[in-house]
């Protein structure tokens, strides 16, 4: 097929066609996998780092060029250091599709998991209540668009209904699941036990524990917003996006949760 003026010169094939779409395809999957995290910000810069180069060299600009250069030359070797757990994700995704016998066209339909339904705000404050004032220590981590897969690994996949019998059981001191965090995903429990990078800032005040200090490593990572009972102090708290807020009452906690995790709905009781 030839394109009508200005691009006359331009021949298209359907072959041409099939390969744009599917590198399109393919970028929007690798932008699926990355969205709501760090290694998002990485890939822009080193997409940008890679576009100043092309109009360097276009340039003729020789010094800066060679410099640029040497760090493109070694790109895909950096890209796969850097991005190791996103690329270990995608191909176990792909290893799991390929197990089911879904083929590529149900890798397409298949979104991260239906929603199973609206967020029980009631279930984790309530829950947060009762822990607070028995001074026991929670870590609950709310998911929205990061995937949180590779934290789940690290802990006991549950996979089940929010409900604040559940979650005291899961915290009481007692509870082989207590030491670690419970991930929520789509209003369902989905893994406990799980294991959080633990924030590197430097500024964070000496008087946070390990709790907030994961909390932290968690939201600088990710989009995920994190509900936080101290241990020592039973103090209510929020961490999003690498910002801690502290000592937080029942009613404050319902209203940044709505905010943050069901903007413009009406939580469920």
């Amino acid at each position: 097929m030839q394109l009508p003026y200005p691009f006359y010169f331009l021949r298209i094939s359907f072959t041409d066609v099939v390969d744009v779409l599917l590198v399109t395809w393919l970028l929007y999957q690798v932008y699926k996998l990355l969205r709501g995290s760090v290694a998002l910000n990485v890939a822009l810069g080193l997409l940008s780092l890679y576009l100043v180069y092309l109009i360097v060299n276009a340039l003729g600009l020789g010094l800066l060029s060679s410099i640029l250069g040497e760090f493109t030359s070694v790109g895909v070797l950096a890209s796969i250091i850097l991005f190791q757990q996103e690329i270990r994700r995608f191909l176990l995704n792909v290893g799991k599709v390929a197990l089911e016998g879904g083929g590529p066209l149900n890798w397409l339909r298949r979104p991260a998991r239906a929603a199973a339904g609206a967020l029980n705000l009631s279930a984790f404050v309530e829950a947060a209540k009762s822990l607070a004032t028995k001074e026991t220590g929670a870590l609950i981590c709310f998911g929205l668009s990061s995937d949180l897969s590779a934290y789940a690994e690290s802990g006991d996949l549950l996979d089940a209904e929010a409900s604040k019998r559940l979650l005291l059981a899961i915290f009481h001191k007692n509870s082989p699941l207590h030491d670690g965090a419970v991930l929520v995903v789509q209003g369902r429990l989905l893994a406990a036990r799980c294991i959080l990078p633990v924030s590197q800032n430097p500024d964070v005040p000496a008087a946070l524990g390990l709790r907030h200090r994961a909390a932290l490593g968690l939201s600088e990572a990710t989009d995920a917003v994190v509900l936080v009972v101290s241990e020592e102090t039973g103090q209510m708290s929020l961490v999003r996006h690498g910002e801690i807020y502290r000592g937080l009452s029942a009613t404050d906690l319902r209203a940044h949760l709505q905010d943050w995790l069901l903007p413009g709905t009406k939580a469920s009781a």
